[in-house]
């Protein structure tokens, strides 16, 4: 019996914005990893407007069974079965990619898992390799609203890492420049970094 699809309505309201962004970021790209699929959403989408792209999807196993029913909903032969990965865990995907994205993860992760997602992709990215990370982050200790200070408010009360700054992250990127901050919709935003 087929599992009914997991749905997230963000991932629904942003992924045209940040399908306009990958179009430009990721034209050269060959494979994508995707860290952090969550319901399968962005990368069924992503993967079927990106067909020059393998989009290689990846999270923790509780998540593989979601991921795993919009990929058989799919008709795109250009998306990967979900990888086991857990950022602090388990090793980095050994997979030739020149390109990563991912959505919403940074204010999940603890802080240390937050530098270590930024060295890693760092370290496994190849000379000239984009990275984009989208999601809510403060820069210069700044929020860029006040729904965003709630949000990182309650994250912290919950346990999670809450918003990391972007110049934190760019302590943390190693060889990793960045290359552009792009404003997002919801008052979120695209970090574009690409490996020197």
């Amino acid at each position: 019996m087929q599992i009914e699809k997991p749905f997230s309505q963000a991932c629904e309201n942003n992924k045209r914005a940040i399908l306009s962004v990958l179009e430009r970021t990721f034209a050269n790209c060959r494979q994508v990893l995707e860290i952090g699929s969550g319901t399968g959403q962005h990368a069924v989408f992503l993967a079927e407007h990106l067909p020059h792209l393998i989009w290689h999807t990846s999270d923790q196993p509780h998540y593989h069974e979601g991921i795993a029913a919009w990929l058989s909903d799919s008709n795109s032969g250009n998306i990967k079965p979900p990888i086991a990965f857990t950022v602090g865990q388990d090793d980095f995907p050994n997979l030739d990619v020149d390109g990563i994205f991912t959505a919403n993860t940074a204010h999940i992760m603890q802080k240390e898992e937050a530098k270590l997602l930024m060295e890693s992709v760092a370290l496994h990215l190849p000379k000239g390799g984009i990275f984009c990370q989208y999601g809510p982050f403060t820069h210069s200790g700044k929020f860029t609203s006040e729904s965003n200070q709630a949000f990182h408010t309650s994250l912290l009360a919950r346990g999670y890492g809450g918003y990391r700054d972007i110049n934190e992250l760019t302590a943390w990127a190693g060889e990793l420049s960045l290359q552009d901050i792009i404003d997002m919709p919801a008052n979120n935003h695209m970090l574009i970094w690409q490996k020197r």
